[in-house]
């Protein structure tokens, strides 16, 4: 996986971008309405470290409107795409 920047894009600026999708690419398959009403936040076990860190109050709000262990259930999502993106380990 080669590194990024992540960088803040204005939405006028991302509407000039272009699709960076093959036109020839396939439609993943459909989600359904319910999918994330059925999903299950799977929680690791590994120990936390606390930090301070900026993000969009409108997720936060968002989040918080969740109930209780709105922080754990943030952490389960940034875990998730850590799992997903990060490198593979190597197998010895």
């Amino acid at each position: 996986m080669t590194k990024r920047r992540i960088t803040t894009v204005s939405d006028a600026a991302l509407d000039k971008r272009k699709d960076r999708s093959r036109n020839d690419a396939p439609d993943g398959p459909a989600l359904g309405p319910d999918f994330w009403k059925q999903a299950q936040v799977v929680y690791p076990e590994s120990p936390k470290q606390q930090l301070t860190v900026r993000l969009d109050a409108d997720m936060v709000q968002w989040f918080k409107k969740q109930g209780r262990g709105y922080q754990t259930r943030m952490n389960a999502v940034l875990r998730s795409f850590y799992e997903t993106h990060r490198e593979p380990r190597d197998p010895s």
